[in-house]
């Protein structure tokens, strides 16, 4: 198959690590093969759930911040790194950026300024059923109106079980 490198050059995934988001980093992966794009690799580390935490008391004490942010750095290094390194991986140019902030904010911050052609991301990601969404809308929908460059949304491929139950 030839390849078509004038279609997209910088392709965006963000991931969480939730299966919809692993779906995603394959499908990024295929379309980077094909067009010969470089792949940016985003996590962001949600600083509003680690402002939730500590509202709600869950860090021992609020100097805990620090260290979990450290932790959650770290955790994702090695997520994306293991990402990086995968089969699904192999012959892809690509780069990893990890950051902190409100993931829609900053993943649409990043498609603006890294001249980015295409975002590839999950659909729905490891806080699917929150009610965060059902008031707000989930990070996709709010990439797609932000993004200000295509957005492919990657649904989770249901099992064969699963597609029967739900016909």
């Amino acid at each position: 198959m030839e390849r078509d490198t004038d279609l997209f050059k910088a392709i965006l995934v963000p991931v969480d690590f939730s299966p919809c988001s692993d779906e995603a980093f394959r499908v990024a992966c295929q379309v980077a093969r094909l067009c010969g794009a470089t792949l940016l690799v985003l996590h962001v580390i949600d600083t509003s759930a680690l402002a939730a935490f500590n509202r709600l008391g869950l860090l021992a004490v609020p100097s805990d911040a620090a260290p979990q942010r450290r932790r959650l750095r770290h955790h994702a290094r090695l997520k994306v790194r293991q990402l990086l390194e995968s089969k699904t991986a192999a012959d892809v140019k690509s780069t990893r950026l990890i950051v902190e902030g409100t993931p829609f904010t900053e993943i649409a911050k990043v498609a603006r300024t890294g001249n980015i052609d295409l975002v590839v991301m999950g659909s729905y990601g490891g806080r699917s059923g929150s009610v965060d969404k059902i008031f707000f809308g989930s990070t996709a929908e709010k990439v797609v109106r932000t993004a200000g460059c295509p957005v492919l949304t990657v649904l989770l491929a249901l099992s064969a079980s699963q597609h029967k139950s739900t016909r």
